[in-house]
This record gives C-alpha cells, sequence and structure tokens, in this order.
C-alpha cells in the first residue's frame, strides 16, 4: 500500500462556518475532520485541472433522451465512436417506453474529453447532459 506523506497546517476560519461544516460532515457519521479537508482540496484540485485544459481526468457523462427520435440514437453512438479513445465504458438504460438514460464513463486528456462533451451538446434531442469530472490527484 502506497503511504503519502502528511503535512500539518492550521487554517482561520470564521467559528460559525466550521460549526456549520463539522454539523454536516459529522451527521455523514464521519470522524476525521482532516479527510473532510483532504477531499475538498482533491476537488479543487480537480476542478481548476479540468477548467485549465491541463492533465488526465475521468468523467461521468450521463445523457437522458427520448429514443423514439429520428437519428439521435445513431448520433449519439456515432459521437461515442468519434472518441472511442477516451471512453471506457459505457451503460444504457430504459427509464420508461420513451426515455433512455445513458452513462459513458471516459479517462483521457481533459481536452479530448471536453470535445466528446462538445459533440454531444450539438446534438438536438438530447433531454440533459450531466458531467461529473475528477482529475488524478
Amino acid at each position: 500500500m502506497h503511504s503519502e506523506r502528511l503535512t500539518r497546517f492550521s487554517i482561520t476560519v470564521p467559528e460559525d462556518l466550521l460549526a456549520e461544516f463539522e454539523a454536516e460532515y459529522y451527521a455523514e457519521n464521519r470522524a476525521n475532520r482532516s479527510e473532510a479537508v483532504r477531499n475538498l482540496m482533491r476537488g479543487y484540485v480537480s476542478s481548476e485541472r479540468w477548467k485549465c485544459n491541463g492533465g488526465q481526468v475521468c468523467a461521468t457523462i450521463t445523457i437522458v433522451y427520448d429514443h423514439h427520435l429520428p437519428d439521435l440514437t445513431r448520433s449519439i453512438t456515432a459521437a461515442q465512436h468519434d472518441f472511442g479513445d477516451v471512453i471506457i465504458c459505457s451503460t444504457h438504460v430504459h427509464l420508461n417506453h420513451e426515455t433512455c438514460l445513458e452513462c459513458v464513463i471516459t479517462k483521457g486528456a481533459s481536452q479530448e474529453i471536453q470535445g466528446f462533451i462538445e459533440a454531444l451538446r450539438k446534438i438536438r434531442g438530447i433531454k440533459s447532459l450531466n458531467v461529473n469530472v475528477t482529475a488524478e490527484v
């Protein structure tokens, strides 16, 4: 198991902000404030790396669409083939008779994944497209 070298530092925050943070954090039965701050820091680094088009990232892209629309499924599949080098896998489920949900898991250069997302956004008929990104931190 790889162990990270830890560094101790202190921060100063308003008392009420700390109280609210701890109330929310401990409500989920967590007991380690340091791990909470590390998770927040990892999220921030991931977010900045994604915005700056740098580094490798992983993303889940969730698409909801009406599969009865002409050529929509074919357009989504074509976009996936165009960006196949960053797609790890995809899962397709039927929410009801008309609506499908597809979750595409990606890993690669942030520019490539952003290109895939933009290609999907140009497809008419997609009801929603949500992206969750994390960088390799």
